[in-house]
């Protein structure tokens, strides 16, 4: 196995929050998959979720950056999703799903803070 690529990116709470504030649900709408606007929306206080969300969109998007044509990914053709015991997973559709060739993986890691939200991805050659 090797790793083939990195993505951080981090997201401020309070700029989630206005986007989140004076957006609403357009901003989800151009932003996040029906899955994940699903669940964003199920919890009390959705911007959370919703920043973190970004964070992974951003990360997975820095880690795609070396294959070729990556550049034209979309938001909603990146999505996370959550497997039962919790843990985040990529769901890549679209352009970003037939970018990724055979035998490569996505691993993800996301956390979030009261000020800020964070995602880690790793592009893995198997």
């Amino acid at each position: 196995m090797a790793i083939i690529g990195v993505g951080l990116d981090v997201v401020e709470m309070p700029r989630a929050r206005e986007l989140f504030a004076r957006h609403g649900l357009r901003i989800l709408d151009r932003t996040l998959t029906e899955e994940e606007q699903r669940y964003v929306l199920s919890l009390g206080d959705p911007v959370p979720a919703f920043a973190a969300r970004l964070a992974a969109k951003e990360a997975v998007y820095k880690a795609l950056q070396l294959l070729p044509d990556a550049r034209g990914v979309g938001w909603r053709e990146i999505g996370v999703r959550r497997l039962a015991d919790g843990r985040p997973e990529v769901a890549l559709s679209g352009r970003a799903a037939a970018l990724l060739p055979p035998g490569v993986k996505l691993h993800i890691s996301l956390s979030h803070s009261r000020d800020v939200a964070a995602a880690v991805v790793v592009l893995e050659r198997q």
